[in-house]
């Protein structure tokens, strides 16, 4: 059976565009980088506990278990921003982001038993500049609350955006032509035709 250690809706939202039966997991990990750490090591090494995590949730039940774990960072000057803390936290890393042009990391981990493998996809983004009035109408939608960076690329941010280079996708949270491609690596190849299960927890 195939997992996703993910609460993101939008993560189960585009891995159930592959065309894969999968069972989502509600876990909880925590997402600290280290002082050693650089973007890219931190947002594989989160991917993997992720993955690990749930491994571990379902693994004496289903020793066949394979369970992706994924991690999604803004970076800006080897600055990582995660989420946001409060509005006024929201509306600093927009203005900080405005006018400039950011990298979107993304990780993709598939841990089963016996193996674990892994993709790093980078994009970056270019935001248009953002006045202060501006940042302020989008953070009080709500929205940037709980994304990294502070922004939803597919929700009204969009329009912030002048320049992507890389996956859209990836930049929402799961890069799917290249989770595709490690599924169909680890003897996962999509079928003709699937169910579901997003809304399950375990």
């Amino acid at each position: 059976m195939l997992y996703l250690a993910s609460r993101s809706p939008r993560r189960c939202e585009l891995l159930a565009r592959l065309g894969r039966p999968f069972t989502a997991l509600s876990l909880e990990v925590p997402e600290h980088r280290g002082s050693d750490e650089t973007p890219s090591d931190y947002v594989l090494r989160v991917a993997a506990d992720k993955a690990r995590a749930g491994l571990a949730a379902v693994v004496a039940d289903d020793p066949q278990a394979r369970v992706i774990g994924s991690d999604t960072e803004v970076v800006l000057d080897g600055r990582v921003f995660g989420k946001p803390v409060d509005a006024a936290d929201a509306c600093a890393m927009l203005a900080t982001l405005s006018g400039r042009t950011h990298q979107v990391m993304t990780a993709v981990v598939l841990a089963d038993a016996a193996d674990l493998r892994q993709v790093l996809v980078v994009s970056e983004v270019r935001f248009a500049a953002l006045d202060a009035a501006t940042i302020a109408a989008y953070v009080a939608t709500g929205e940037p609350l709980d994304k990294a960076g502070a922004y939803a690329i597919q929700g009204g941010a969009e329009r912030f955006i002048q320049h992507l280079s890389g996956s859209y996708s990836a930049v929402m949270g799961l890069p799917l032509y290249h989770t595709d491609h490690l599924l169909a690596d680890a003897g996962l190849p999509a079928p003709l035709d699937a169910a579901t299960e997003c809304a399950a927890d375990v």
